[in-house]
């Protein structure tokens, strides 16, 4: 479980100086002439604030039935489900609604019964948030989180990759209260919006990369933002291992790579 702050926290700020053009993911230790400096990576921590939010129209809908101040109040049921494929956001929007309401984020692959009474037991809680709410282990356990929070009239806020009427249950009176849940898909992102996240995702990251590099990248990435999420970690990994900037030959490695990554996941 992870208790979320709307705020971009100190947490979640990029680790090391920011000052002097050095990428903050590097530490060298000094030693005598000569010697071999050594890069120590640091866990790249994703910002989540409200202001980090990438708006777009294929997210607009989403938007407003989630980051309006008052749009929990007229959720049927009390509760609401986001979907949409992988990078299109929905982590993200969980996370600041979750931090409004000084709400737990909640994992479904992870999710039990006992942690639910728990949690809505001792922790006080007026709101709670589920992320990939299609990967629960027990129909059951998903079923009592629904029943507790309408039960106690806590705002309760999905997600996953398919709407609810789609996920992998077969608990006649789990099907029922699924089918009654509000759905808001978040849509295929824009070119525009992949190029602004592209900037963001190397900005958190620290990562410099020349105007000409990125338009290159962008003219060949996958049309999405999961794509663009996961080119910019492996464009990191692969400048933190060569010790050197992001140029277009190691963009053009990377991308090569990811295609391989793809296709091979396609085929399985």
């Amino acid at each position: 479980m992870t208790r979320i702050d709307e705020t971009n926290s100190p947490d979640n700020a990029p680790i090391g100086p920011s000052s002097g053009g050095q990428r903050g993911r590097e530490v060298t230790r000094a030693e005598p002439a000569g010697a071999e400096q050594i890069g120590l990576p640091f866990a790249y921590r994703p910002r989540f604030g409200r202001s980090d939010f990438v708006a777009a129209p294929s997210n607009a809908a989403a938007r407003a039935w989630v980051l309006d101040a008052e749009a929990a109040s007229r959720w049927p049921e009390g509760r609401m489900a986001l979907w949409g494929e992988s990078g299109t956001g929905k982590t993200h929007l969980l996370s600041v609604w979750a931090g409004r309401y000084g709400a737990p984020l909640l994992q479904g692959s992870r999710l039990n019964e006992r942690d639910v009474v728990t949690l809505l037991t001792e922790g006080g809680f007026r709101a709670m948030a589920l992320d990939n709410a299609d990967t629960v282990p027990s129909a059951q356990d998903l079923l009592h989180l629904i029943n507790l929070a309408r039960e106690r009239r806590m705002a309760l806020l999905m997600a996953a990759r398919l709407p609810p009427s789609r996920w992998p249950f077969s608990l006649p009176d789990l099907l029922s209260r699924l089918r009654a849940t509000a759905a808001v898909p978040l849509g295929q992102a824009s070119g525009d919006l992949l190029r602004r996240l592209l900037l963001r995702l190397l900005a958190e990251r620290q990562l410099v990369v020349a105007p000409q590099v990125t338009e290159w990248l962008l003219r060949r990435l996958p049309r999405s933002a999961g794509a663009v999420r996961d080119c910019v970690a492996m464009l990191d990994e692969a400048a933190l291992a060569t010790g050197g900037g992001v140029t277009r030959g190691l963009a053009a490695s990377v991308l090569e790579n990811l295609h391989k990554r793809e296709d091979e996941s396609a085929d399985i």
